[in-house]
C-alpha cells in the first residue's frame, strides 16, 4: 500500500462526509464543483474534507430548505475566511447577510397564507371577490400574475 502524507489523509473521506452530513456523495461533488465546499486529495487521489466542511454543508442544506438559491449561498460562504475554521462571529456575520432576504420571503409566505383561500391576488381564483377588487380585470394593466401577493401590496378595500 502506498504511503500517504498524513496531512493530506487527515479529514473525512467523501463517504464519511456523506454519512455525517446526510447529503449524497453526488451532492457533495456538485457543491465542490460550484465552489461551495472544498477538499484536498490524498496521494491516491481520494478526496478528504476538513471537519469544518460539515458545517458548511449544514448551512447549505438549511439555506436550501428555506429556498435560498445556490448563488446566494455561495456569496455568503465566500465571505467566510479562507485558511482557518470560521469562528462563531464569522457565522453570525454570514447569517445576518441573509436577514433581509429571509424577511422578504417570510412576508411573501404570510401574504400567501393569509390571502390564498379568498383570492390568489388576483390571478384569479375568486369569482365572488374578483368583481369587487378587480372589476373587468383592470389589474391586468399593472402586470401579470398575482399582484396582490407582492410584498407591500394592498387590496383596494384595505
Amino acid at each position: 500500500m502506498e504511503d500517504e502524507d498524513p496531512a493530506q489523509s487527515a479529514g473525512l473521506s467523501v463517504g464519511d462526509m456523506a454519512r455525517r452530513s446526510g447529503v449524497a456523495v453526488s451532492a457533495l461533488h456538485f457543491y465542490e464543483l460550484k465552489g461551495l465546499i472544498r477538499s484536498s486529495r490524498t496521494h491516491g487521489n481520494q478526496r478528504r474534507y476538513s471537519r469544518d466542511m460539515l458545517r458548511r454543508v449544514s448551512v447549505i442544506k438549511a439555506a436550501q430548505r428555506v429556498g435560498l438559491p445556490l448563488s446566494e449561498i455561495a456569496k455568503a460562504l465566500d465571505a467566510l475566511p479562507d485558511g482557518r475554521t470560521p469562528t462563531p462571529r464569522d457565522w453570525d456575520q454570514m447569517a445576518s447577510s441573509w436577514q433581509g432576504e429571509l424577511d422578504e420571503r417570510i412576508a411573501r409566505l404570510e401574504l400567501l397564507r393569509d390571502r390564498l383561500s379568498g383570492c390568489i391576488g388576483c390571478g384569479c381564483l375568486s369569482m365572488k371577490l374578483c368583481p369587487l377588487v378587480n372589476p373587468m380585470d383592470t389589474l391586468s394593466e399593472c402586470g401579470d400574475g398575482p399582484l396582490y401577493l407582492a410584498p407591500g401590496s394592498r387590496y383596494p378595500e384595505e
